[in-house]
């Protein structure tokens, strides 16, 4: 759960900056928003889900 936070944060700020610095519309905001919201109740949101817990079990087990 903490991870999925996380990443919504994470995404969300990318997805502003975009927006305030790169002039993305607003409108591709909101197809990227409404995307990544399908995309998330399909079939495969559950795997994306688990790919990214894992990627973040090894971005914590590194020793830097």
């Amino acid at each position: 759960m903490t991870i999925a936070v996380s990443a919504v944060v994470l995404l969300g700020t990318f997805v502003f900056l975009l927006w305030k610095y790169a002039r993305l519309p607003l409108w591709q905001a909101a197809i990227c928003a409404a995307f990544g919201y399908f995309l998330a109740s399909s079939s495969i949101g559950p795997e994306i889900g688990d790919g990214l817990r894992a990627l973040a079990r090894f971005v914590a087990g590194l020793d830097l």
